[in-house]
């Protein structure tokens, strides 16, 4: 027989092969759709704008082009600096150590690099016209140990020419903190020289000037140090200097500025207290007009009455004088004799006001006067009486004090997120101020060098005030804003400008709200960014255009600054941009320096050094942080960046800030912080938070009895609807109040510890102090012995 064998059947399992479905043809091709539509084209194709797509060769070329207009402009603006068409290139002559006195002969050596250069001198420099090389250069030298001074002279100097002492320590302590405070403000291109190489040994000048490149480098990577020991060397030097690349300073470029060359004083005949101040110099920077406003720094913002044409005393040629003059003259230049031209004259409907400040209208946002039958009807609810239930025989005295229960009541329901009563948030301005915001003032020391007269001047009282602020420094730190409870004043009293919230990040505040009376002095924008682009894109019609020769008439000068000016030191005008001379609220962003550890709190007066501004003020500490409430901080912290809030005349940012304080003991500038200008906003709110603690007396399952927070069952009452939280995570809330000593029963969300810290968060708004003298009567400079507070 034969047997047949059955074979199991493949059954598909879950991973079988899904293969394409069939195209059955059904669907319209590219080919078809198009015969379809009969060249039909949709309307979105129809209106969209024809956009030519260029070949590879075009788009090369179209960026070459580019390219070429982009090299022939810096070509340009490179020719022109120095040159006969432009203003002289301005070097600052920058010693960084105290050893370095031969400052006269390093302008020996760059004046006698060309035999045939013509040597204008004026008090403050030197034009140098040099005929082989076809440029100009000015040549200023700050004096050293003046600070501000040498600042002044980075702000308009187109190369800084540092020159090192040519031994093992060629920076001293004072040079290094200045290149400190020159890379913050923003820096210029650059050069370094060293002089006496060829005085050292041959064995010793190998490793000399390792250690001078060295130094070099640390802070100018890719920079060279030259010798300037002969006139060979400065002709190479200035050779260098005109071919370097130069940098460019946007805060310094976006406004037109002056050296001054030649300064004059006239006084007024009918007031000798004020007068006209003329300066003569070469407009650097964008052009300026007579209706603008001008800033002098480290004394405050003035108009202009007229602006003149004299002859360039430093040409390169005679033809190309002419032939600037030739340009300046217009159809309107008034001719007064045959070197000075009047370019422009004031036009007082026009012109740009001085007011900084809106004078604000006491009767603005009044209600109209009440009538007679509203006057009636509020005497007549004065004189009704309230009825209280009190027991037989109660005088009107004794009634007064005791409080009905409805009213009790009423008041616990009523109030604010904290339940304030509007009554004492306007009374009691006496303990409403934190006793830590008082400003301490420091008083000038001079220490004699010897040490048998280190204790003469001594200031026991000074350092009392230091050691205090060291204390309060760290107590922040281990305990941030943490705060007692008085005993002698109540609770509601003490903290009666404060509030509660739910969520400090997402609990609305109004940003309009309860604002002070200096707020109503300020200009406020409606869209700063759009106010500064417009600004930065106006350019007033027929004004002076850079690198002209000007004479500057400065209208209401102050006799007394005048006079009292050193006409040695480099004097720099700056032209202020529209809305500049307005007073707003300004927040600066800083990063406090490593080199200075003493405490620096809140609301302490230092000195503000913004771009081409000088001021004193007492700013406000914050963190620097995107949401729309910011914590105050009572110190400047050392590992972060921190924003600081102040009143200051509205200012165009980017403005590189330097902040300084001046030290008791020897009366110095020492830097505190650098950082910028972050923005123009009167709507930033600084949000101070105190917290109040307690500890638990009597733990329950998931409540506690609670002591030390407050000492009175009124104020107890009064904080009931605040939230509680402790150090461990626990939230929770008040109960009621036991006896009358300040326990209260509080209820938790979990059990507490015997070692967690019970705490109540409140918060207030805190605003910047406004300055106590007007902008344009300040002065601050450190020869100037004068107490004064912002220019």
């Amino acid at each position: 027989r034969n047997k047949h064998v059955v074979f199991p059947m493949h059954r598909p399992g879950s991973f079988k092969q899904q293969n394409k479905a069939h195209k059955h043809g059904k669907h319209k091709s590219k080919g078809a759709v198009e015969s379809m539509h009969k060249g039909r084209v949709a309307l979105k194709v129809a209106t969209r704008s024809y956009k030519a797509v260029m070949r590879r060769e075009d788009r090369r070329n179209q960026m070459r082009q580019q390219r070429k207009q982009k090299r022939e402009v810096a070509m340009e603006k490179k020719r022109s600096r120095g040159g006969h068409t432009g203003y002289p290139h301005v070097v600052a002559i920058i010693p960084l150590h105290a050893n370095i006195s031969n400052v006269a002969e390093i302008l020996t050596f760059l004046i006698s690099a060309d035999e045939e250069a013509v040597v204008h001198s004026y008090p403050s420099g030197r034009t140098l016209m040099c005929p082989k090389m076809k440029q100009r250069f000015t040549l200023i030298t700050p004096p050293y140990s003046d600070l501000y001074c040498c600042l002044d002279a980075a702000k308009v100097a187109d190369t800084l020419l540092f020159v090192y002492l040519g031994s093992l320590e060629p920076v001293d302590s004072f040079g290094d903190r200045l290149l400190t405070c020159l890379f913050a403000q923003g820096l210029p291109a650059s050069s370094h020289v060293v002089q006496g190489l060829d005085q050292v040994p041959i064995k010793q000048k190998a490793s000399l000037k390792k250690i001078l490149q060295q130094t070099v480098e640390n802070r100018f990577p890719k920079e060279k140090i030259h010798p300037l020991d002969s006139g060979s060397d400065g002709a190479k030097l200035l050779r260098l200097i005109s071919m370097q690349r130069s940098r460019h300073v946007t805060w310094r470029d976006r406004r037109s500025h002056l050296l001054a060359e030649q300064v004059q004083f006239e006084h007024h005949l009918e007031n000798q207290d004020y007068g006209t101040l003329y300066v003569s110099g070469y407009l650097r920077g964008r052009s300026l007009s007579v209706n603008g406003l001008v800033h002098l720094p480290g004394v405050g913002d003035f108009q202009m009455s007229r602006i003149d044409g004299p002859r360039d005393p430093c040409p390169v040629s005679r033809s190309s004088d002419l032939g600037i003059q030739s340009a300046m003259q217009t159809e309107e230049t008034v001719v007064m004799d045959e070197d000075v031209k009047v370019l422009q004259e004031v036009d007082p409907t026009v012109q740009e006001s001085l007011q900084s400040e809106v004078i604000p209208d006491p009767m603005e946002g009044e209600q109209t006067w009440p009538t007679e039958d509203e006057l009636r009807e509020a005497e007549a609810n004065q004189r009704t009486s309230l009825k209280k239930r009190v027991p037989e025989g109660t005088s009107d005295y004794q009634a007064a004090w005791i409080i009905d229960s409805g009213d009790e009541n009423e008041s616990e329901e009523s109030g604010d997120e904290l339940g304030l009563n509007p009554e004492y948030e306007e009374g009691e301005e006496s303990h409403n101020e934190d006793m830590d915001e008082t400003m301490s003032t420091a008083t000038e020391l001079t220490v004699g060098d010897a040490d048998e007269n280190y204790d003469t001047n001594y200031d026991e009282e000074e350092e009392r005030r230091q050691l205090q602020k060291v204390k309060a420094e760290k107590e922040e730190k281990l305990f941030p804003d943490e705060v007692d409870t008085p005993l002698d004043v109540l609770a509601r009293t003490r903290f009666a400008k404060y509030r509660g919230l739910k969520s400090f990040r997402t609990s609305p505040w109004d940003a309009k709200e309860n604002l002070p009376a200096d707020y109503a002095r300020i200009f406020q924008f409606d869209n700063f960014n759009r106010t500064k682009k417009r600004v930065l894109l106006n350019e007033a019609e027929d004004a002076v255009l850079p690198g002209w020769y000007i004479t500057i008439h400065i209208s209401n000068v102050p006799s007394l600054w005048a006079e009292s000016q050193d006409k040695s030191k480099p004097l720099v005008v700056f032209g202020l941009l529209q809305h500049e001379q307005k007073m707003s609220v300004l927040h600066y962003v800083f990063k406090r320096h490593p080199s200075y550890t003493a405490p620096v709190k809140s609301k302490d007066q230092l000195t503000f050094h913004s771009g081409f501004r000088r001021f004193s003020s007492c700013p406000v500490f914050s963190q620097h942080t995107s949401a729309d409430k910011h914590k105050f901080e009572r110190f400047l912290p050392t590992d972060t960046t921190s924003v600081a809030s102040v009143f200051a005349p509205v200012t165009f940012p980017p403005m590189p800030t330097l902040l300084f304080t001046e030290d008791a003991t020897t009366g110095e500038q020492s830097l505190v912080a650098t950082g910028s200008l972050y923005q123009v906003n009167p709507d930033r709110m600084v949000i101070r938070r105190v917290m109040l603690t307690g500890h638990p007396f009597k733990i329950h399952k998931k409540s506690a009895v609670i002591r030390y927070m407050f000492f009175d069952r009124a104020d107890i009452q009064w904080f009931k609807p605040v939230e509680l939280h402790t150090k461990y995570g626990r939230r929770g809330h008040i109960k009621e109040p036991l006896g009358t000593h300040g326990h209260m029963k509080c209820v938790f969300d979990g059990q507490l510890k015997a070692q967690d810290t019970v705490c109540m968060s409140l918060y207030k708004r805190v605003y910047p102090k406004w300055p106590n003298k007007p902008v344009s009567a300040q002065n601050i400079s450190p020869e100037v012995t004068e107490d004064t507070d912002m220019s």
